[in-house]
């Protein structure tokens, strides 16, 4: 066969990132003014203790119960590549005036009494002036508002500095933790530099199911600047994907597809809440891992629970957009710079999002999709874009509370009322959530004080506040996740589990709660299949 029409597949051991300024695109990345405090918040901290002390950080790496931890995960070989993008950012100064602007229009509100805030405009530091808004909470406490809509068409949106990179599993030993390390065009990674919003993407990925020539991969990304030692050739094959997609063949089937990930259909509707999804090499062939291959070739919908890298996973919504219909995402507190809207960001890569108020409907064929107030886990910041899903599919009410935690019973009680006795609950239990700095610290201009970063965590449910949950909606069954145990998600959750973890505990004692009173209960891992 002439070689310019062989027709191939992007291999399955394939992984995706997508990048900014050659660090991770996770939620908290893309939002403009999140990008600038992150990058001088962390990020550039992170790569200059890298380039001063990189043997400490070599050595962490491989310390077992480090996963996740607060270090570099590159190479010697790399510390001058660290050196010259620290030098890259510090030459751009929009981060440092960011920064700056943000911490200087904190002081101006800070000294404000409750008088009109009209005059403070003309004050506002110029990087910012014109895309806030300066307004009073009840109790007269001045503070500010983002225009994001206004920042996202600005030119503090910059996409000529996303990129994507591209490496296949069988060529590393292990995807190093995202949030601490930036990525390199090394040996194993091929960088191409194309914006994330690119339908060429869209292209590259649906040949993980549908083949393509190679002729044709080659004229999407020719204009591209490719950078590394993984030849563009490498990344295909000309044999189909091992497993693939198996049709329905009920009424309602259900697919937990790892970490807090699930998959509903019905004849009418497929629907996904929280995907993340691994590419597949030899090293899992025999688990259950689900991969891009055994999805269905249309998805009418995304339903994103929260702003969390693990349930907002851009790499993967990127690698489905192709047949994606619609994301649903709970609605921002309008401004807040904790709060940053999903469906801004996410509209600003390429995908359709509509946005739910709490208790909010969408009626469909054979049932309906509710938003459902979210609680906890948020270290108790002003951040209203979380939200559970509940599902009325083919007679059968499912809850998909992912990290909620039952702080405030009688609100749950109030929910019953509404939609009665459940079927299937799912809750995550993750209940040793990282201190408040973890995610949020860099978005802090001033050190959050110990006792404070102690005090507030992100936590999920322990055992009594999913029992309290299984006591109000009395389900059928109930099923355990997003606990981060399945190895091949190690690289953004960097959890490690033993068996006296307090989340191992902590769902021992729901297991046996649930037991002791005939209710079905599992701890998920993996992957696992209903046909209703």
């Amino acid at each position: 066969m002439n070689e310019s029409v062989q027709q191939v597949y992007l291999r399955e051991d394939v992984y995706f990132e997508p990048l900014l300024r050659n660090w991770y695109a996770w939620p908290y990345l893309l939002p403009p003014v999140c990008t600038a405090l992150n990058f001088m918040g962390r990020n550039l901290r992170l790569m200059k203790s890298f380039v001063n002390n990189h043997r400490i950080h070599i050595a962490a790496r491989s310390q077992p119960g480090l996963a996740g931890g607060d270090f570099v995960d590159c190479s010697e070989e790399q510390v001058e590549d660290v050196r010259r993008l620290v030098e890259d950012i510090e030459s751009h100064d929009v981060y440092r005036r960011i920064r700056d602007a943000v911490a200087e229009l904190n002081e101006l509100l800070a000294k404000e009494t409750g008088h009109s805030l009209e005059r403070l405009y003309e004050q506002v530091p110029e990087v910012l002036r014109g895309y806030v808004e300066l307004v009073y909470d009840g109790g007269h406490n001045a503070t500010f508002r983002l225009i994001e809509g206004l920042i996202y068409e600005s030119p503090l949106y910059d996409e000529s500095i996303q990129s994507i990179s591209l490496g296949m599993l069988e060529r590393v030993e292990r995807r190093p933790f995202v949030l601490s390390s930036p990525r390199f065009p090394d040996q194993n990674h091929l960088h191409l530099d194309v914006p994330l919003s690119s339908p060429s993407l869209d292209e590259l990925f649906a040949a993980r199911t549908r083949p393509v020539s190679m002729d044709r991969m080659r004229k999407l990304f020719a204009d591209c600047q490719q950078q590394g030692g993984v030849g563009f050739d490498e990344l295909f094959t000309a044999t189909p994907p091992q497993r693939g997609y198996e049709p329905l063949q009920s009424s309602l089937r259900i697919r937990f597809t790892g970490h807090a990930g699930l998959l509903l259909e019905t004849p009418h509707v497929a629907i996904m809440v929280d995907p993340v999804i691994a590419s597949v090499d030899k090293r899992y062939v025999e688990t259950d891992i689900v991969s891009f291959a055994q999805l269905p070739d249309r998805i009418d919908y995304v339903c994103l629970t929260h702003t969390h890298m693990d349930h907002v996973c851009v790499e993967t919504l990127i690698q489905l957009r192709h047949k994606i219909g619609c994301v649903l995402v709970p609605k921002n507190s309008g401004g807040n710079l904790f709060d940053p809207s999903v469906k801004l960001m996410l509209q600003k890569i390429g995908l359709i999002v509509r946005e739910f108020e709490d208790m909010e409907t969408l009626r469909l064929d054979d049932g309906y999709i509710r938003a459902i107030p979210f609680l906890g886990e948020h270290a108790d910041l002003n951040i209203r874009s979380k939200t559970a899903w509940y599902f009325e599919l083919a007679g059968k009410k499912i809850f998909s509370g992912a990290d909620s935690a039952s702080v405030d019973a009688i609100m749950y009680e109030r929910i019953h009322r509404l939609i009665g006795k459940l079927d299937l609950l799912f809750i995550g239990m993750e209940c040793v959530g990282a201190p408040l700095s973890w995610m949020y610290g860099p978005l802090f201009i001033k050190p959050i004080p110990r006792a404070i970063n102690e005090s507030r965590r992100l936590n999920g449910s322990d055992f009594d506040s999913a029992r309290k949950l299984v006591e109000i909606f009395a389900p059928n069954e109930v099923y355990i996740y997003a606990l981060g145990m399945e190895p091949w998600f190690r690289y953004f959750m960097g959890l490690d589990y033993h068996e006296n973890s307090r989340q191992v505990q902590e769902s021992e004692r729901l297991l046996a709660f649930c037991a002791e009173r005939g209710l079905h209960a599992e701890r998920l891992v993996g992957s696992r299949r209903w046909e209703l």
